[in-house]
């Protein structure tokens, strides 16, 4: 999915008990746990290091927790597919914990990003999903985002899944 521009995000409002912060060194395993419940399972702190914070292209400051009654309950990282990139970032590894969904920290966490990636000069994002995480979709689109076809396949995926999305009527 792509948003094509970075222009009129809305503001970052925290619901009552939520903090947002950024990265601090050690976070690979709480990283780790966040991405063990939605995103993988075989996730630690080492593979953590390889793949993202130790890698050329990780900023601190565009790796985002939501932190619940002073536990980190999700994240959301802006990432760039090389280092030089300074165009178009990519919204990366969005996940919260089963039991801090359904609280729009998905939301936060992604708009953290956007904003992130629109202070630092970029002019749009991007982001890779599946036709199957429809919450996530809806969240997606409600921050901008719309398809973008990477082949053949993907007009009647879509197809179907914005009538998963769309009221029936």
């Amino acid at each position: 999915m792509i948003r094509r521009d970075l222009n009129g995000l809305p503001p970052v409002v925290l619901p009552d008990g939520c903090e947002i912060r950024t990265y601090s060194p050690g976070d690979e395993k709480v990283w780790a746990e966040i991405m063990n419940t939605g995103i993988g399972s075989d996730w630690d702190a080492e593979k953590a290091r390889e793949q993202l914070t130790g890698r050329p292209q990780f900023d601190p400051e565009g790796l985002f927790f939501a932190i619940l009654d002073g536990k980190a309950v999700g994240s959301a990282c802006a990432w760039r597919p090389s280092p030089q990139e300074d165009r178009t970032g990519t919204v990366h590894m969005v996940c919260v914990l089963p039991e801090a969904r359904g609280r729009n920290l998905g939301y936060l966490l992604i708009l953290c990003v956007l904003h992130y990636f629109r202070d630092c000069g970029f002019s749009d994002a991007c982001l890779d999903t599946d036709d199957i995480r429809i919450p996530a979709i809806k969240t997606y689109l409600r921050l901008g985002f719309e398809p973008f076809h990477h082949d053949e396949t993907h007009a009647e995926r879509w197809k179907r899944v914005m009538r998963q999305i769309e009221p029936a009527g």
